[in-house]
């Protein structure tokens, strides 16, 4: 299986020490080598050490005009279009991305998409956690994570926890 992600994910999944479900989950996750600058730009030296796990892996872009014209067009960030075209270069199995326009667009081009919710749903269907509600409220608190109450209760709702 194929994932590729942009920057968000991985560094606030690593804020809240849960990166680990994306290798249980995928075993591997491709990202472009615009987020592995992102990643190791970060302030916070957890972030930027992630890439030195063996799992997550850097792919270069091939078809940069794409990620460029996402980013000028679509008002996409670097990481956002990068990733999108890296997936669709791919042709991933998965997308993890969590801003609602670079969903939109990469819905639009046909990819399949699943942000961190997903990965909590999904990780909690394999009791890989237990709940999915403190990782949410962590992700709230510690990374600035931002969900709608309506979405909030949405998950709870699958996660059969509310």
């Amino acid at each position: 299986m194929i994932v590729v992600s942009d920057t968000s994910a991985l560094s606030n999944l690593t804020l809240v020490d849960h990166l680990w479900l994306l290798e249980a989950i995928y075993q591997t996750v491709i990202i472009p080598e615009v987020v592995a600058s992102e990643l190791a730009a970060a302030s916070n030296p957890t972030i930027s050490a992630m890439l030195q796990l063996g799992w997550i892996q850097t792919q270069p872009l091939i078809n940069l005009p794409l990620a460029s014209q996402l980013q000028q067009e679509r008002g996409l960030d670097a990481g956002e279009a990068n990733a999108i075209a890296l997936a669709l270069e791919l042709q991933a199995d998965d997308l993890l991305i969590d801003e609602r326009l670079g969903r939109q667009v990469a819905v639009r081009l046909g990819l399949s998409i699943i942000g961190i919710l997903g990965i909590l749903l999904v990780a909690k269907q394999r009791s890989l956690i237990s709940q999915v509600q403190p990782v949410v409220d962590a992700l709230i608190e510690q990374a600035g994570f931002r969900v709608s109450p309506q979405l909030y209760q949405r998950v709870l709702a699958l996660a059969q926890e509310a």
